[in-house]
């Protein structure tokens, strides 16, 4: 069965071949690319914010092809208001720490979260089913109307899925963990997304400039990783 490729309300729909998970199912992929300023500006980081994040990735990107090509091809890097998470695999402890060390210096990066594995690479079916998975997830938070999807991004690597991003309630979170930790063949569910209630910040109105307050330090970003035990 072939795979093809729709675009409906701004959203890229994949229908990806039924001997992935047992039967067709509607995936969003591409959210941000497809839903243009928008999508941007809905999320809670605002359009600047993912301006910026992405030319974090891009500088992390840039540096490990200076250092170590295989850094490029072997890693994955996701960021999400200068919080960089780093997903993959590493030949060897030594080559992680490098990756790690080179992300952390790039200017404009808060805090790295590493979740590189020492094991070989996955194979192409593992990181299909990985591509899956993720698409799966976004999907049930894309249509879940008590979850503000554009503020979540989501990773999989080795059937183990990360969270990234904001949300406006522990009860948001909870419901888009839930939707992680039940979907079919995921090992494990980490969160490090913040709760932080309220509006978007690209939608606050901007103060009255005689008024303007000194900007405000950086929400605090989670410690530590929260793992949700898989169902």
């Amino acid at each position: 069965m072939p795979n093809f490729r729709n675009v409906l309300g701004g959203l890229l729909i994949l229908s990806l071949p039924i001997a992935l998970g047992g039967c067709p199912a509607a995936i969003v992929g591409g959210l941000a690319a497809a839903g243009g300023a928008g999508y941007t500006a809905n999320q809670e980081r605002g359009a600047g914010g993912s301006v910026d994040d992405f030319k974090i990735k891009t500088n992390i990107q840039n540096a490990w092809m200076k250092a170590n090509p295989l850094m490029q091809t072997n890693l994955t890097i996701n960021v999400y208001e200068g919080r960089t998470l780093l997903t993959g695999t590493a030949p060897t402890p030594e080559f992680r720490a490098q990756a790690k060390e080179i992300a952390s210096q790039v200017p404009g990066v808060r805090t790295v979260y590493d979740e590189i594995e020492v094991s070989p690479p996955e194979s192409a079916w593992d990181s299909t089913k990985d591509t899956w998975i993720t698409s799966r997830v976004r999907t049930e938070l894309a249509f879940n109307p008590n979850v503000r999807s554009v503020n979540y991004t989501i990773e999989t690597a080795n059937k183990s899925v990360y969270l990234i991003g904001s949300a406006r309630s522990q009860a948001e979170l909870d419901i888009a963990t839930n939707a992680a930790r039940t979907t079919p063949d995921v090992k494990r569910v980490v969160s490090y997304v913040e709760v932080r209630p309220g509006v978007p910040v690209a939608a606050k109105p901007a103060p009255p400039v005689a008024n303007a307050p000194s900007p405000a330090a950086p929400a605090a970003a989670p410690a530590t990783a929260v793992e949700v035990e898989k169902l």
